[in-house]
């Protein structure tokens, strides 16, 4: 179950509010529905404040299925591993500390694909939400990441830069 919209709000406005985030701050992992972006929009503009931009980092959903089926964490030292792009020199051992290697539940495929079409149903709304006000910037995911950080950090320039 999610949070209540209030208080999920309240807890962002909170956090927000603290000095470190005095000049600017990234949300990641929220809003997640429109009426959560709405009235988060509400709650901001009492406070002269709004959001500037919403970087929409795609990647495809199979890309998505691989990236997150692959990860692995070390039960011992909480190393990450992945199948493809980073695997341990002996399968489900870790190489720094030899424990075990184990995957998350929300990592298996089949909770990936679930969670990805809880995304379509619920989150991906926003994307025209933010388009409408022109804030939504499209940042291909399936770049390398040096590129993506690029793309990112451009996207937050711009906005710095005013």
């Amino acid at each position: 179950e999610l949070v209540p919209d209030d208080v999920t709000i309240k807890m962002v406005l909170e956090r927000i509010a603290e000095p470190d985030a005095a000049n600017g701050y990234v949300l990641d992992g929220f809003p997640r529905t429109v009426a959560q972006a709405e009235a988060l929009d509400v709650a901001l503009k009492s406070k002269g404040q709004a959001l500037d931009v919403a970087p929409l980092v795609e990647v495809d959903t199979e890309e998505l299925v691989r990236r997150l089926a692959g990860r692995w964490i070390c039960r011992k030292c909480q190393t990450p591993y992945h199948d493809q792009t980073a695997p341990p020199k002996k399968k489900g051992v870790c190489d720094k500390c030899g424990g075990e290697l184990y995957q998350r539940d929300d990592d298996k495929p089949e909770v990936v694909r679930a969670r990805l079409e809880t995304y379509e149903r619920q989150t991906a709304p926003l994307n025209g939400y933010y388009e409408r006000q022109g804030k939504l910037v499209r940042i291909n995911g399936q770049q390398d990441v040096d590129k993506v950080t690029a793309d990112l950090l451009k996207a937050v320039s711009k906005v710095a830069s005013r």
